[in-house]
Formats: structure tokens, sequence, C-alpha cells
């Protein structure tokens, strides 16, 4: 082998491994589901974690001490698995959905506080309130529906002719965005429906998230656009950089200053942005779920923790810890 070929299949090698050393193994992995998970949510802190998986229903795991604090379960049959998962903001309720129930819980106590049945069109994602006095649900036809638990009074948000893919609701529970497959996001006033703020794409929407403080908003699409928005004024604040043909996102969270966002992909990818350009800052890979051919996991939520970590959990049914630069 000529001596310059050798150098240059050194050098892709070395590149490789380059590349992969920001997604080096995490400081710390807790299992959760054997067999993996089919949703699962994390609170700001990444200090709990709820999962659904098919062996043990809805499980709640306190992160600090990976201690199993409750067991959870809708109808046990394969069309009633749990696919959607909220925790307030307080730390207080969760709300759990199938394609078509949702329940209440309690997470000070682990009791169930209600279910409630769906019967007009399949739920696709749930939020719930401060208190788990509002819960916020998107639907296969095109319908937001958003109820006041305490009060029984139902709005229905009807901005949107196509399917609803993903919705975030404010802490407390006045303010809503929403995604659908209608090329638009919209923010909007759940007292009255009205809309505030309408943000549109390219393509269909899959994605969104609020902050905690309601300043910024992230929305994006199934292709290549992925952006940061200034509530105040519906301004477009960034897009987030990056050379793929396209991008989807399974997870999304600010952090508590919003200057950074953390998203997870379906492809196991984890990354770190910069909210003031939308330029990546680092990015990490989660374990693939066992078994699986080729190797894969959806990383289904995040969280950035006290003490400058982020925590993930996926479908690999592992919570993850990844250690992110000073």
């Amino acid at each position: 082998m000529k001596p310059y070929r050798l150098t240059l299949i050194i050098f892709m090698l070395f590149t490789l491994t380059a590349c992969d050393k920001p997604n080096s193994l995490p400081n710390n992995a807790q299992e959760h589901a054997v067999q993996g998970s089919y949703a699962a949510a994390l609170n700001n802190k990444g200090t709990l974690a709820i999962v659904s998986s098919i062996n043990h229903g809805v499980s709640v795991w306190n992160l600090n001490d990976n201690a199993l604090l409750y067991q959870w379960s809708h109808q046990q049959d394969t069309d009633n698995l749990v696919l959607a998962i909220d925790i307030s903001d307080d730390d207080k309720f969760a709300v759990t959905a199938d394609r078509t129930n949702f329940a209440v819980w309690s997470l000070e106590s682990g009791e169930n506080i209600g279910f409630w049945k769906i019967q007009e069109s399949s739920i696709r994602d749930i939020a719930i309130s401060n208190n788990g006095r509002y819960v916020l649900y998107g639907r296969g036809d095109g319908k937001v529906i958003h109820v006041d638990l305490n009060s029984g009074r139902r709005i229905e948000f009807l901005g949107h002719t196509e399917k609803v893919n993903a919705v975030d609701l404010s802490p407390n529970g006045f303010y809503a965005l929403t995604g659908a497959n209608d090329y638009t996001a919209y923010l909007w006033d759940t007292r009255s429906a009205q809309v505030i703020h309408r943000f549109t794409h390219p393509s269909r929407v899959t994605q969104v998230a609020l902050d905690r403080e309601g300043r910024k908003a992230f929305t994006a699409d199934s292709q290549k656009q992925a952006s940061i928005w200034n509530l105040q004024n519906g301004s477009q604040m960034a897009n987030l950089q990056f050379n793929a043909r396209q991008k989807v996102f399974s997870a999304v969270r600010f952090n508590s200053d919003t200057s950074l966002l953390a998203t997870g992909s379906p492809a196991r990818t984890i990354a770190l942005w910069d909210t003031s350009n939308g330029k990546q800052l680092q990015t990490w890979r989660v374990a693939p779920r066992q078994g699986s051919r080729p190797k894969s996991a959806v990383v289904y939520d995040i969280a950035f923790s006290d003490n400058g970590n982020l925590i993930s959990e996926s479908s690999n049914g592992l919570s993850e810890t990844w250690q992110m630069n000073k």
C-alpha cells in the first residue's frame, strides 16, 4: 500500500473518530423499560421521568436515585398504548394519552384524577397546565381542544385545516402553541381562541415549544426550517443552522434564560443550540434501542439539569445524562 494512501485512510479514521467524539458515552444511564418505550416525558429540571412501555404500563421515576415512584395504566391492549405524556410546570400533575383517552394524575400522591374519552378523532399530542387545571390536545381532524377540568368549559380552536402534530401550553394554561400539516403554527389565547401570532413554514409543522416565561417559541417543519420566534412581536429571531437536507425534531426545550435550546431527533441525535444565532454548539447520540435493525432510537424528551447537564429519555428505555461544555 502506498504511504499516501495509508496516511489518507488513517486521516479518515481519525476524522470519523473526531466527529464521533462529541457523541461520547453519557455520564450516566438508567434503565426504565427493558424492551424499549413508546413515549416519555421529563420535568423541567430533569429530576422526574414518566415512561410508557408495553410490559409495565406507565412508570414514574425519581431520577435523583432512579427510584420507581408509581405505576399507572390505561386499558391494557395494543390499541390503547400511551403515546403522549406531559408534566405540569409545577411538577404536581401529569397527563397521559392513548389515541382515544386521556388521564390526569397527581404526582404528589400518584392517584388518578380522572379519565376522559375522546370520540371524535384520535389524540395526536397533549399538554397540561399548572395545578392540573387545563388540558390541551391536538387531534387528527385538525381541531385543538382546550379543557378547563375544574369547570368543564371546552374551547375548540379551528384555525388548523389539517392534522395537528404538536401542541404546547403555557404554565398558566392561557396560551397555546400548536402546529399542523397545514404548514402553519399558531400562538393563540385559550380564553378566547383568538390568534396572537401565525408562523408559516414551507412544509408541515412537526414540532413546537414555548419557553416557561412566554418570551420565545420554537417551531420546526418536516424539511429544513426550524425557527426561534420573539413572542412579544412575533418576529423571527433565528433559524437553526444545519447542513442536512431535512431534519425532524422529536423533542425540544429551552433552558431557563432561553439562551440555549436542546433538541432531540428520531435518529438518536441530541443537539444544543445558541438561540441568538441558531448555531449548533454540541451534539450527542443516545444508545440505540436493543435489537433494533438498523440501530436506532427516538429521543422523546430532554431537560436541563441544575448542575449543567442535559437529561434525555428515549425509546431505548434509558434515561441518559450528558455533560454540556462550560
